[in-house]
């Protein structure tokens, strides 16, 4: 691969992943608290149950898109995938924009989260077949930090459209569209990769599948219920959105993971992400009480965030280096789990429990399989 080529590749997935993740799969957790008083969805207001079960249901859409990803990719190379998640984020964001009751909006908000699991692994696949071995770590971790512009583009979106929520569903098509056919022009197709009688060493990736479960639960619950915390913490719809912004900032961290894996090892580097993720969510359990509290939650938040989703790729690429792709395809549906689970249980409990305990007991949960994942890293 040309340099010119490997920036190419690189801006484009890079844009395609930072759409897909930082905008499409996390913007209901953004929106949340203006769709859920809007009498254009329910006359009495869309309950924390529902709200729950269409966060959950959205990290499913992830599931289907990554448990599809590779079976396509088999047939028709990895772009094929990356292309099907853009018409995705399209659909489902348009579908959003045009709802008018819960069911209509959950179709739509399950089809734009799927579009995060068509498109991330295969970019994997693409970059070992395009790059050499050396770059590789470099430009998956490039790729992967797209999410930052994702964020912080979608926060500047919402921040203009202050409460009108369906403005900033509109915006995901739009860029849906654009980063859909920016990968057309900018990655070159890459053929199928046939693995017959190589398959992946699974004992070898419980460690990365554990992480991955974990890591997508505490995400999940961090991303659908900030805005919220945020809300009660009296952030207005006007500057609420900064909590994304933040993420996306300080979330570019995520640039050095191949450089920071390299020297203390994949799994150490994940380890401290999950940290810190328990640290943001014990400070979000409180930050209802206080907007500098909910503002320091994201910015704490951040960097354990993107460097986690990059380490993932990294370790699954170092541990099956023969089909990057397939393994990174294989932590995520076990860690799938954990984002479908977790929005679902917390909405179900909020009631009887309140939401600060159960984003402390997410935090204890991240907290304890960081311990345990850094004692095995020794």
């Amino acid at each position: 691969m040309t340099r010119d080529l490997e920036m190419r590749v690189g801006a484009a997935g890079a844009a395609v992943v930072g759409v897909a993740f930082g905008m499409g799969r996390f913007c209901f957790g953004l929106t949340l608290p203006a769709l859920r008083v809007d009498p254009g969805l329910s006359p009495t207001g869309v309950p924390d149950a529902v709200l729950g079960l269409i966060a959950g249901g959205t990290f499913a859409g992830f599931l289907a898109g990554i448990v599809g990803a590779p079976l396509l990719a088999a047939r028709r190379g990895p772009r094929a995938p990356t292309t099907v998640g853009g018409v995705c984020g399209v659909l489902g964001a348009l579908v959003v924009v045009l709802a008018g009751s819960p069911p209509v909006l959950a179709l739509g908000a399950v089809l734009a989260g799927s579009a995060a699991g068509w498109v991330w692994a295969p970019y994997s696949d693409v970059v070992a077949a395009l790059a050499r071995p050396e770059r590789r770590p470099r430009l998956i971790s490039l790729i992967s930090t797209g999410t930052c512009a994702g964020l912080v583009l979608v926060g500047l979106v919402a921040i203009a459209a202050g409460s009108q929520w369906r403005a900033v569903w509109a915006a995901v098509a739009l860029c849906s569209a654009a980063a859909a056919l920016l990968n057309l022009r900018w990655v070159p197709p890459v053929p199928a990769r046939q693995i017959a009688g190589n398959p992946v060493p699974w004992r070898s990736m419980r460690a990365p599948a554990l992480y991955a479960v974990v890591y997508q639960a505490g995400t999940a619950v961090a991303f659908t219920y900030s805005a919220e915390v945020a809300t009660r913490a009296g952030l207005t719809a006007a500057v609420r959105p900064l909590l994304f912004v933040i993420i996306g900032v300080l979330g570019t961290a995520g640039l050095f993971t191949g450089a920071m894996a390299r020297r203390f090892g994949p799994g150490r580097v994940a380890a401290g992400c999950l940290a810190g993720i328990a640290v943001s969510l014990l400070v979000l359990a409180v930050g209802d009480r206080s907007p500098v509290l909910a503002l320091a939650a994201a910015a704490v938040f951040a960097p354990g965030y993107m460097i986690g989703a990059a380490a993932l790729a990294v370790w699954t690429a170092a541990v099956v280096p023969a089909d990057p792709g397939r393994a990174l395809s294989g932590a995520m549906v076990v860690g799938a789990v954990g984002a479908i689970v977790a929005p679902i249980v917390v909405g179900g409990l909020v009631a009887p429990l309140g939401l600060p305990v159960l984003l402390v007991a997410t935090g204890v949960l991240c907290a304890t399989t960081a311990a345990g994942l850094r004692f095995r890293s020794r």
